[in-house]
């Protein structure tokens, strides 16, 4: 029976496994079988089982294909019993798959939402309903229906025409089931009962609807189909959306917590309330109907609320809501209540704009996007933003364009200007609190005062800050200043809409009049005293109001302004630079801000630039009386003593407002501030070595050896290439005559200044072409100076040697023209400087043409001008653009302000700057630019070349030094003064100024500071002959013995050292004659 070969153990132990394995995996494999049987007859079931509901579908609704728009419109179903339509859509969506069944749902949608037209109870898909078998099943059945819809919606592209058309049947259907209107049944007499059940079935199914997402699918839907380069929402879409957004918020009767996600979801989608302006006036008249305005402010009106809002939306999209909000004002201006705009409005505006800085930064940085309104923004971008920014920016400005102008602060300002300040608004002058008996001689006095002081305000009454009108004027202005400081970007759109609109500013500025004397300076100080933050709304008034009329005045044109005075007359402007000049001194004063951190202070930067602009138009064509600028409180004396001992609010009155000091203490500072400078640097006469003869001078000193011929180019070669502090220092002058010799020289700085005055002579010639004359003579470097060689250097070393004549107190009769005289003060590197205010000092006729362009009438283009400019160099024509391709760019009614000023700052500065910048940075090389800032262009040019007054003969008289015998009770002597009053017309004294120092104008602080002191000297022969003051010539002009006699001799002069010789006449009318024709036929420092 048995093999009798030998097995071992292991061998039998193997095969008993393999076998057992063997039949495990049999098993196994039997339970595969089994599995995948029961799978795929599970799989055929389920298959013919979707085959069957699908086919019983298709069966039931056939004609899966889609339409179009008009077909669809017009298409019409069979319609079957809805009972076994519900059956079938019932296990239809049992087996329901989105993307495989999208067809089927879609014609679905279609035969359900036409079969609501039906009146007949079977027919009409609501009849199910009323089926108590079925009644709360189908309601299931639709919010499942709908929810569909939505998923479908959150899918679809609205960009695709195939998908659009979808969208459009998915939010019909909507449309449909979440209001009765469309149903016919709810027409039925019989069926008028179940109305307002049917309406509160609406209801439900909404609220199912909002619990899955309702809001968010509908915002997700317009944030497709608006916020794209090309918007594919067409009317009916849109009109539907906006529809279904507003039926929960009417079923729900505007409930707080439907209304917060309503503005959340929906209000706040990017320029909404555009594309319905734009697409759908019907949304409009739905939100009219509702009042969606009203209610949204009232919501938005509440500090909670508001901080849900925008905690919620953050930055960009707040900004999208309140760009929502300021177009339904827009719209909803003459519909809303008036309460709606003041104060709601305005302050849920404001609070809007304040909440949105906290996401603006101040410059680039790497958590920072640039945001075309607001500047760099702490906050990203998200696809849908950057494709409606510039709606969005057409939205924001509404709130400064005319008609919400108008309804905000136009109107207002006027009714409250117009109206007057009523008793509860303000009270009079003050009245004593008791009676006064007239017999009383202290009352009688007293009355007397009263009345003289308060005669011109005896019948005027001030409104108060923090009555209704105040108040009201304030918040409105604060709303507007906020909105300045948060949309920096649009800050120049917003002023000018503030200044041009229904004379807005001059409104503000008589409304600022009724607040006190003074434009209320009392009201405003005592409020700064006790708001030093400047938070109080009348301070952001007052803001305003200064910002707007900076820019205002910046615009403003000369013609405007000077002659045409509408609204603005020049009285105003003299009231109003009063009242900020005062406010400005008073707060400096008594410390109201802090003075270390006043150039960060909103108020005082905006109060203290406008009155700046008004001081430099006043410096440039006055319209203010005399000394209107200087602060009569301002004791010299004890202000410059403060000064000296470093206190600070004078330090800073100096500094931000000099003009408020009389010009003298001003050039004295000036003058102290160099002699200190001199000290500092050891640079006085007695450290630079004293004055010895022949002007040898000290070790410190310069000595500049110049040939007459060569004068210029000497003096170039010497003295340009020496450091600052030498040529600050005194500097000695050695002339070399045409025989190659020494000239004798006396050494009292008269050779130094005679250098001097030749050698601007020369460079001021304009036949040098280093400088051109205006057609009021005065002087501004040529454009055309770059034929001259090394043009550039000498431009320096003439900036050089101004500095140096201005730095030693030396005048020289060198007018520049003012735009010129601006660049060297560094004005034209403020941001509201005007090219076009100064063009007149350049070219009064171009002036006049840039003027006819601003304000011609018609259609400018037909002018045939462009961005560019011809001028003649040698013969030729050379085009210069004022912009790139500004020769193709024609001046159209668009552009023309930017035009004339481009203009302006062509001719001013692009083709004088190379120039202009080596001319300051020769003249900065020895004069300190904060000194300069001491002065308004028209000062500086009295620095460099005098006084423009008349000539003060006692002053004169008082410092004159006689020699040769003369003094002051000399018949000769008083003969000259007596002529030069009596005789000599006011220019005949200015000519004779000139004929003895050079100069027709005096120095500013009078002649004590002439340098060297004017002399008149006795002289018996003629030039050539005259070797000085010998013993006898003195005594001989001291008794008036006539060595010979002068009658044919002239009066003579060395300009150099301010001497005037003077023959000792022996009648006074030949002294007058001589005097006379020696003045008038000494043509003295022509520059042409």
């Amino acid at each position: 029976m048995f093999s009798k070969s030998q097995t071992s153990k292991d061998t039998f132990l193997e095969q008993t496994k393999a076998a057992r394995e063997e039949r495990a995996l049999e098993k196994k494999r039997e339970q595969s079988a089994v599995k995948i049987q029961a799978l795929v007859r599970g799989w055929l079931a389920r298959h013919r089982f979707i085959k069957r509901i699908l086919n019983d579908f298709d069966q039931l609704l056939p004609d899966a294909a889609s339409h179009s728009n008009q077909e669809e419109s017009t298409q019409q179903f069979e319609l079957f019993p809805a009972l076994d339509v519900y059956r079938v859509t019932c296990r239809f969506f049992l087996i329901f798959k989105q993307q495989r069944d999208r067809k089927r749902f879609e014609k679905l949608c279609k035969y359900i939402v036409q079969s609501l037209h039906s009146e007949s109870v079977k027919l009409s898909y609501v009849g199910v309903f009323l089926n108590k078998e079925y009644s709360i099943s189908w309601i299931s059945h639709i919010k499942d229906l709908l929810y569909k819809c939505c998923q479908y919606l959150e899918e679809l592209k609205p960009e695709s025409p195939v998908d659009m058309q979808s969208i459009l049947i998915h939010l019909h259907t909507l449309v449909a089931f979440t209001a009765t209107n469309t149903w016919a049944l709810t027409r039925l007499k019989n069926l008028e009962k179940l109305r307002g059940g049917m309406t509160q079935l609406c209801a439900n199914v909404m609220g199912s609807l909002f619990h899955k997402g309702y809001y968010l699918t509908l915002k997700s839907l317009l944030l497709r189909g608006l916020c794209r380069e090309k918007v594919c929402l067409k009317n009916i879409a849109l009109t539907a959306i906006v529809t279904l957004s507003l039926r929960p918020l009417v079923s729900a009767q505007f409930s707080e917590k439907l209304l917060t996600m309503y503005i959340i979801q929906i209000l706040s989608v990017p320029t909404l309330v555009f594309h319905m302006h734009q697409i759908s006036h019907e949304s409009v008249t739905a939100f009219r109907s509702y009042s969606m305005f009203d209610k949204c402010l009232e919501f938005l009106s509440t500090d909670q609320n508001m901080r849900i809002v925008f905690n919620t939306l953050e930055g960009n999209y707040a900004l999208c809501l309140l760009g929502n909000l300021i177009q339904l004002a827009h719209s909803e201006r003459e519909h809303a209540m008036p309460e709606s705009y003041y104060p709601t409005f305005v302050l849920v505006v404001t609070r809007f704009l304040d909440s949105c800085q906290q996401y603006v930064v101040c410059k680039k940085g790497n958590l920072s996007n640039w945001h075309p309104v607001l500047g760099w923004f702490s906050q990203g971008f998200d696809v849908y933003l950057p494709p409606t920014m510039g709606n969005l920016r057409t939205q924001l400005s509404l709130l400064w364009g005319a008609s919400l102008l108008k309804k905000l602060l136009a109107m207002p300002l006027k009714e409250m200007v117009n109206a007057g300040v009523t008793g509860e608004e303000g009270a009079g002058p003050s009245q004593p609190s008791t009676p006064v008996q007239s017999n009383n001689p202290a009352a009688i006095i007293r009355r007397a005062i009263e009345a003289r002081t308060n005669r011109a305000n005896s019948h005027k009454n001030y409104r108060k800050f923090g009555s209704p009108d105040c108040t009201k004027a304030a918040l409105i202005c604060s709303m507007y200043q906020t909105a300045l400081q948060t949309m920096k970007q649009v800050k120049l759109d917003i002023l000018t809409g503030l200044c041009n609109q229904d004379e807005i500013l001059y409104s503000l500025w008589q409304f600022l009049c009724t607040l006190g004397p003074n434009c209320g300076l009392k009201a405003f100080l005592d409020l700064l005293a006790v708001n030093t933050k400047t938070s109080a709304p009348e301070f952001q008034m007052l803001i305003l109001f200064a910002d707007c009329m900076t820019h205002y005045v910046t615009i403003l044109d000369d013609m405007e302004m000077y002659e045409q005075q509408d609204p603005f007359k020049l009285q105003d402007f003299i009231n109003m630079s009063q009242f900020l000049n005062m406010f400005v001194y008073k707060s400096i004063m008594g410390q109201l801000f802090d003075l270390k951190s006043i150039q960060s202070n909103e108020v005082f930067n905006s109060v203290h630039t406008l009155l700046l602009v008004l001081y430099r138009r006043d410096c440039r064509r006055q319209y203010s009386p005399p000394n209107h600028w200087l602060v009569r409180d301002i004791r010299d004396g004890q202000f410059m003593a403060d000064l000296e001992k470093g206190k600070k609010p004078q330090q800073v009155l100096v500094q931000k407002t000099p003009h408020m000091i009389a010009h003298g203490e001003r050039v004295r500072l000036f003058r102290r501030a160099v002699a200190d400078e001199k000290v500092v640097l050891g640079l006085t006469e007695r450290a630079c070595g004293g004055g010895g003869a022949g002007g040898a001078g000290g070790a410190r000193s310069t000595l500049v050896t110049v040939r007459r011929a060569r004068l210029v180019e000497d003096g170039y070669r010497q003295l340009a290439a020496l450091p600052p502090r030498a040529l600050k220092g005194v500097v000695r002058v050695r002339f070399i005559n045409e025989q190659g010799l020494d000239e004798a020289g006396i050494d009292q700085d008269g050779v130094f200044k005679e250098f001097l005055e030749e050698t601007i002579k020369r460079v001021f010639d304009p036949s040098l072409n280093l400088f051109r004359v205006t057609s009021e003579e005065r002087l501004y470097p040529s454009p055309t100076s770059c034929l001259q060689e090394n043009h550039l250097q000498l431009f320096e070393f003439i900036g050089r040697m101004l500095g140096k004549a201005v730095y030693e107190g030396i005048v020289v009769d060198v007018p520049f023209a003012s735009f010129f005289l601006s660049q060297v003060l560094g004005q034209t590197q403020q941001a509201l400087y005007s090219w076009i205010d100064e063009l007149p000092s350049l070219d009064r006729d171009l002036y006049r043409s840039l003027t006819y362009i601003k304000h011609f009438q018609g259609d400018i283009s037909t002018l045939e001008l462009t961005f560019s400019v011809d001028e003649e160099r040698l013969g030729e024509i050379v085009t210069h653009e004022l912009v790139p391709g500004g020769k193709a760019l024609p001046v159209t009614n668009e552009n023309k302000i930017n035009y004339i000023h481009l203009m302006a700052h062509f001719r001013m500065h692009t083709q004088i700057k190379d120039q202009t910048n080596a001319f300051i940075k020769g003249f900065r090389t020895i004069i300190n630019p904060e000194w300069l800032s001491l002065f308004s262009t028209p000062e500086l040019q009295r620095l460099i070349s005098g006084d423009n007054v008349p000539l003060d003969l006692r002053d004169l008289r008082r410092h004159t030094q006689y020699y040769g015998g003369f003094h002051d009770s000399h018949r000769v002597v008083c003969w000259l003064w007596d002529v030069l009053q009596r005789d000599f017309s006011e220019h005949e004294r200015a000519m004779f100024l000139k004929f003895v120092t050079s100069c027709s104008k005096p120095p500013v602080l009078g002649f004590a500071h002439l340098k060297p002191p004017f002399s008149i000297r006795c002289v018996e022969v003629g030039d050539d002959e005259d070797t000085g003051d010998t013993i006898g010539s003195v005594i001989r002009g001291f008794f008036t013995i006539r060595k010979k006699d002068p009658l044919n001799r002239l009066p003579t002069s060395s300009t150099c050292f301010n001497l005037l010789k003077l023959p000792n006449y022996q009648k006074r009318s030949t002294l007058r004659d001589k005097l006379r024709y020696a003045v008038n036929s000494n043509t003295g420092f022509e520059l042409s």
